[in-house]
């Protein structure tokens, strides 16, 4: 019974050291893809139009915008503002400009990682 409880223990302990450091290796993973969304959010002077933490454009905050959109809506808002703006009724004015189609995927996809963790 000891050995047989000794080895489960062993096991399970082996599991939670495995499952722990894949859990870290993918937070590393998302903590990256989001400094990368930083970076894009600069590089696309996203600043001139929305505002973080009191930074940029007041009159377009995006804090907190990780708890008001899904990921795939705010992909569609980089994407195609033009539709997400019919679809959200917005009046704002300048509206979001169609012009970030041409952003390679992999930008967009770490910029959206940033936007989803404000929270």
């Amino acid at each position: 019974m000891s050995r047989t409880v000794s080895t489960l223990t062993r096991t399970l302990a082996g599991a939670t050291l495995v499952f722990g450091l894949g859990a870290a290796s993918v937070l590393a993973a998302d903590d990256a893809q989001i400094k990368r969304g930083a970076e894009v959010y600069a590089a696309q002077k996203c600043q001139m139009c929305h505002a973080i933490a009191g930074k940029g454009n007041k009159a377009n905050p995006l804090d907190g915008v990780g708890t008001k959109l899904s990921a795939e809506d705010t992909k569609a808002w980089i994407l195609t503002p033009v539709e997400m703006t019919a679809k959200a009724k917005s009046v704002k004015k300048p509206p979001m400009p169609a012009k970030y189609g041409k952003v390679p995927a992999a930008d967009v996809d770490a910029l959206v990682a940033y936007l989803q963790s404000l929270k």
